[in-house]
Parts: structure tokens; sequence; C-alpha cells
């Protein structure tokens, strides 16, 4: 058999990683049946810093083809995408083309892999924000729509597919595959040191600062990059002052992901992030970096996915700073450690008071058990 998977952005590497071991694993126990993997990158994030550091820290090998389509438009990655991806297709005729998550390469690939009458399985499948203003909720619906076989998380992405009409034997509840990565991982990440991780990752041309003894007392956690939070110069600069207020309550580490920087930088905001002493501005982080900030926070805020879900299980209280989430087995209210607030700065206030007087209880919704690359695998190959 042979297996054909596609990655193109940061949550791709860390669901794709456990299949990847699953198959070797396989190959090394079954001398009959072995599976050939080919590995295919669409190049999304083509900043080695978000790509190249996550290959190498888990462990996955360098993929078979490379298409090379780094930034553009939504348009633009979608066709260029698929363009580049049709002749490896066609080169390749894979058994099976497995796409993850909700990025432009899923849906891409996936039309593309139709049009040429390959068999499509989705890892993932079901998510819905019901926020058709987000690119990512159209590639969820098009790439299931299309998939032959839809992997979901939770019974929550179930019920979405069947109000969706979506045959129930096309479904099948494996579990979250990223939580798969992070129990792997977890005794590596418990090995490094908040303090040197903002050492390490903090910009030469920043402001030195004594981080050991500023996040002495604990620290909170910030991520933002979604277009909604980053782009316009009012939501991005009440953002940034509503966190610059909450940080002198608690030091919030924040890992600057590049579109926020430049806009940071564009918007003049990024001097003033870069001269506090509350807020401490770090590069993109490793995966191992950044689980192990996520274990040790007091609480992390987030317009991100899969941190929400990452969070669940390790217990930390999350404020998820959007208006929706497709992912509500994290949400509080379903027994998570999730609380969604959005922007608005009385909720955010309110959350982050409630968050800091939580206690840390770790969370797992069925199957988020670690063997979920192995329930799929089992799976494809019926």
């Amino acid at each position: 058999m042979k297996i054909l998977s596609v990655v193109g952005a940061r949550p791709n590497f860390m669901k794709i990683a456990p299949l990847v071991a699953a198959i070797a694993e396989h190959n090394k126990a079954s001398s009959s049946q072995q599976i050939q993997h080919v590995l295919v990158h669409s190049g999304q994030h083509y900043d080695p810093t978000l790509s190249g550091r996550f290959f190498d820290e888990l462990g996955i090998p360098s993929p078979d083809h490379h298409l090379d389509v780094g930034s553009g438009s939504h348009a633009y990655q979608v066709g260029q995408t698929m363009i580049e991806f049709e002749p490896v297709l066609l080169q390749e005729r894979p058994d099976w083309v497995v796409v993850v998550g909700d990025v432009n390469a899923a849906c891409a690939c996936a039309l593309t892999a139709k049009k040429h009458e390959f068999k499509v399985a989705h890892i993932e499948s079901g998510l819905r924000s019901k926020d058709w203003a987000m690119p990512e909720e159209i590639n969820r619906v098009v790439t299931d729509r299309l998939s032959d076989l839809l992997f979901t998380t939770c019974q929550f992405a179930n019920a979405n597919l069947a109000k969706e009409g979506t045959e129930s034997d096309r479904v099948v509840m494996v579990g979250n595959i990223m939580i798969d990565t992070l129990e792997s991982q977890r005794a590596m990440a418990e090995l490094r040191i908040p303090a040197d991780i903002i050492i390490a990752n903090r910009q030469g041309s920043l402001p030195a600062l004594n981080a050991h003894e500023i996040i002495d007392s604990g620290f909170g956690v910030l991520t933002l990059h979604r277009p909604s939070n980053v782009d316009e110069i009012e939501i991005l600069t009440q953002n940034i002052q509503l966190m610059l207020e909450l940080s002198e309550r608690l030091p919030i580490i924040f890992p600057v992901h590049p579109r926020t920087a430049g806009r940071l930088k564009e918007f003049g905001l990024w001097d003033q992030l870069g001269n506090s002493e509350r807020i401490l501005i770090v590069e993109p982080l490793g995966y191992l970096d950044l689980l192990a900030l996520t274990m040790n926070a007091k609480l992390v805020m987030t317009d991100s996915g899969g941190i929400q879900e990452e969070c669940c299980v390790v217990g930390t209280p999350c404020l998820t700073l959007r208006a929706n989430t497709e992912r509500p087995a994290t949400l509080i209210e379903h027994g998570g450690t999730n609380y969604l607030v959005g922007t608005n700065a009385a909720a955010v206030r309110s959350a982050f008071t409630n968050a800091l007087a939580a206690a840390r209880v770790p969370a797992r919704p069925p199957l988020w058990d670690g063997q979920t690359a192995r329930r799929i695998l089992t799976r494809l190959l019926v």
C-alpha cells in the first residue's frame, strides 16, 4: 500500500508526526503488508523557524516532494498548490491521499485528488466554527465534503457531520492526533526551563532582561496571529494595550508570529512591546519550547486552535481570544479548561481573573489517549 500525506503549516507537522511513527512501527512489525509513505510539503510555511525546526524536533523525515508554494493570498496558495501537486499525485499514484487540519493545502490537495479519482482521508474532520469569515472554515467544509474517510476528534465533530448529511460509514471517531504528539514529547518538554527558553529565543536587538527574576512567581503565554486580531491597526492596538494592562498582574511571554511582528512594526507598536519587561517578546518557538511554556504557565491566551486542545490535556487555563471555537470539547462548560472570551476587554479581564484563581485540572476527552495514529492506520489498511 502507498499512502501519500500532505502537510502545509505548523499545526500539520504536529499532526503528521504520529502517523509517520505509526507507519514505521507497522512496517517493522509486518513483513507481509509493507506501507510506502510519501510525504508532500506544500511550503505554505516557508520560514525555517516555522517549518524545518518542527521537522527536526518531531522526527519527521525530509519531505519526498516540496511544492515551494510560499506566501500569497488564499486564492494564490490554493491555486498554486493544485498546480504543483497534480504532477506529484500522478507520478506517485497512491492508494490514499491523507490531508490534515484546515490549511489551504488540505483543501487544494483534496480537490486535486478527487478530480483524478484518488481516495482522500481527512484527519481532524467535522470541526466547525460556524464563522464563514474564517478561511479555515471554508477549507474544513470543502475538504470534508470531498473526503472518502473522515477521521474525527470528538462527538461534537460527529454531530456536525451528521447535520450536514455525511454518511455515517464515512465517519470514524479516532481521537485527537495532536495529543499523540503531546504525549510522546511531554517528558522532553518537562526538562526545559521557561526562563532559559526566553533567553535563548530573545532577539538580540531587544533590550536584555533578567528572565529568571521576572517570571519567578509565574507567567502567562500569549499567541496572536489571526487576521481578525492583527490586521487592523485599531484592533491590534486595543489588543496590545489590554495585554500591557494584564501583564501588570502577570508577566506574559509572547512568541511573535512573523505575520504579527510585521503588523506590530507597521503600526508602530513594536518598540513599546520590545521595551516592556512585563510582556517578554521572543522569536517563534519550536514545538518543545512552546509545549514547555504551556505546561508551566498559569494561563495561556491565544487565537490558535491546537493550543486550546493542548491546554485542556495538560490542565492549563486557556483564554481563547476569538468569538467562536471549532473545538468545543475544550470549553469549561464541557469539562475542559478553555474560556471563550473574544476580545472584549471586560470579558477578557473577567476570564483572566477567574483563570488565575482556577485549580489546574487536566481534562481528557474520549480517545485523546495518544493512540489516535494507530487507529487511523488500522482503518486505512482495511
